[in-house]
């Protein structure tokens, strides 16, 4: 395996970890494990960790989905494997 290779897919593995951690944090933590806390909140009229819990959790996944498909193009293209 190439020292370029090893770099883009490091980088990649990164990106990875960072969303999926923060996916996580939204989640599980945010949704369930802070969640009588968060209710002391109100968002849209509902409490705040039910939001996040039924809401928050899938927006923030769809969201961090396009984050991930710019930062992966943008290494693409500065690994040069981009599909143009």
């Amino acid at each position: 395996m190439s020292k370029k290779h090893g770099d883009y897919w490091k980088s990649n593995l990164k990106y990875l970890g960072v969303l999926l951690s923060i996916w996580f944090i939204v989640s599980f933590l945010f949704g369930i494990v802070f969640a009588e806390s968060l209710n002391q909140f109100k968002l849209a009229g509902f409490p705040l960790g039910f939001w996040f819990a039924h809401q928050g959790s899938i927006y923030t996944f769809v969201i961090l989905i396009f984050i991930y498909v710019a930062l992966m193009n943008k290494l693409d293209k500065k690994f040069d494997v981009d599909e143009n």
